[in-house]
């Protein structure tokens, strides 16, 4: 039979180890205590309606300074001149430059041959002079009828006197009783009928001259039409010789040396170097506040130009406005055509304003809202704002400074009023 261990068990004594119950009750209380610290947090987090974690938002702090509004953008050096020359009759062009050269104003650029236009500026001009020969043989004619209706005149004037004269002899002889009532009756109408030439005479002298005046007249108007229309050919004629309109530079070469071109084609075109602005692009939301006459500065070549804004684009093209820049004093010297410049323009300039980073929160919200977040907790809060730079925008109402507020990522808030931040 198999004995048991009993007779082999003793009784141990345990004693009490109070370092072990010292430290567990400094363990409950500290875990005590941080419940407590903890307890508002915890309570605001499990009462937030969403929870985000931080890393898919972008903070800003509100802050106090100077507030300053510009458009910087790359503009592009243009030429406020810059005719571009076309032919004025068809022909054979030949260019007298190259492009690049530096001309004058008045300078040939390129001739145009057209056989067509000259043979007719000939003809007409034959035509003009064969007119003038008409006018004057005109004058010539009238001058010789004036002084036959003169003569005609005259003529009956005698006439008349001759035959008053001879009835007063007659009336005279017949008191004596010289001559018989016969004779004084024919003085009489021959006296009449001397008077009646003379009327007339008198009547077909102012008739006639009238009418040779107007024949003279409707010559010399046709004549002068004509002389317009040669002077018109003339002019033409004038402008096969392509003359350069501004002083400056060849630009860009619209044909090849010899070619036949049709009227109106273009041939080249002239840049007027003293007179080169930059044009920018601008955005549509910041293009109202442009105006003209506002300062700007232009960078470039390692140089800064003071500039104004001289022309504003009414037309939008893709989000855009087209504005351009002219040098304040004179203009750079070694600038080209299509130079790609910088540019800032300055809208506005305060101190002590109230800003934050600009960011998609002011599109979201429309300026109505911000969430102001404390102790990881995003608050909806009411706010007014103002005026918008590319980097800050003004902060009129519902935020003081150093707020710390979300200022992207608010898209995932959904509008909720409290949303939890989670690290």
């Amino acid at each position: 039979m198999i004995r048991d261990t009993s007779a082999q068990d003793r009784m141990v004594e345990v004693k009490p180890n109070r370092r072990r119950r010292v430290i567990l009750a400094g363990v409950g209380v500290a875990v005590l205590a941080l419940l407590v610290w903890l307890a508002p947090g915890i309570g605001r987090m499990f009462s937030a309606s969403a929870s985000v974690s931080s890393s898919r938002l972008s903070f800003a702090t509100v802050e106090r300074g100077p507030f300053v509004r510009d458009i910087a953008a790359e503009g592009k050096v243009v030429a406020a001149v810059s005719p571009t020359l076309y032919a004025t009759s068809g022909g054979a062009v030949t260019l007298k430059v190259h492009a690049g050269d530096t001309v004058k104003e008045g300078q040939v650029l390129a001739t145009i041959v057209s056989p067509e236009l000259t043979n007719k500026l000939a003809q007409e001009q034959s035509n003009a002079d064969a007119m003038e020969v008409d006018y004057q043989r005109a004058q010539i004619d009238a001058r010789k009828q004036r002084g036959e209706l003169q003569k005609a005149f005259d003529n009956a004037k005698i006439d008349e006197q001759a035959a008053a004269r001879d009835l007063d002899r007659n009336q005279k002889a017949f008191g004596k009783g010289a001559v018989p009532g016969m004779d004084v009756d024919r003085a009489k109408d021959a006296l009449h009928k001397a008077q009646i030439t003379l009327q007339h005479a008198k009547a077909d002298l102012g008739m006639d001259n009238a009418s040779l005046n107007f024949d003279i007249q409707s010559k010399k108007l046709a004549h002068e039409r004509q002389l317009l229309l040669v002077k018109d050919l003339q002019r033409q004629v004038d402008d096969l010789n392509v003359k350069s309109p501004v002083d400056g530079q060849v630009g860009q070469l619209f044909i090849a040396e010899r070619a036949t071109v049709a009227k109106d084609a273009q041939l080249l075109s002239v840049i007027d170097l003293s007179a080169l602005q930059v044009e920018m692009q601008v955005p549509e939301s910041f293009a109202r506040d442009l105006g003209i006459g506002m300062a700007g500065e232009i960078s470039g070549n390692g140089h800064t130009w003071k500039g104004l804004v001289s022309a504003i684009s009414p037309e939008v093209v893709n989000g855009q406005v087209a504005a351009r820049l002219r040098f304040a004093g004179d203009t750079p010297k070694q600038l080209r055509q299509n130079q790609r410049l910088s540019v800032r323009v300055l809208l506005d300039k305060r101190d002590n304003v109230l800003t934050v980073q600009r960011g998609s929160f002011v599109d979201e919200s429309g300026g109505s809202y911000a969430y102001l977040v404390r102790d990881d907790i995003a608050t909806k809060t009411p706010i007014r704002v103002g005026a918008s730079s590319i980097d800050k925008v003004e902060i009129l109402e519902g935020l003081k400074e150093g707020d710390r507020i979300v200022i992207s990522g608010t898209d995932s808030f959904k509008g909720a009023t409290t949303v939890a931040i989670s690290n």
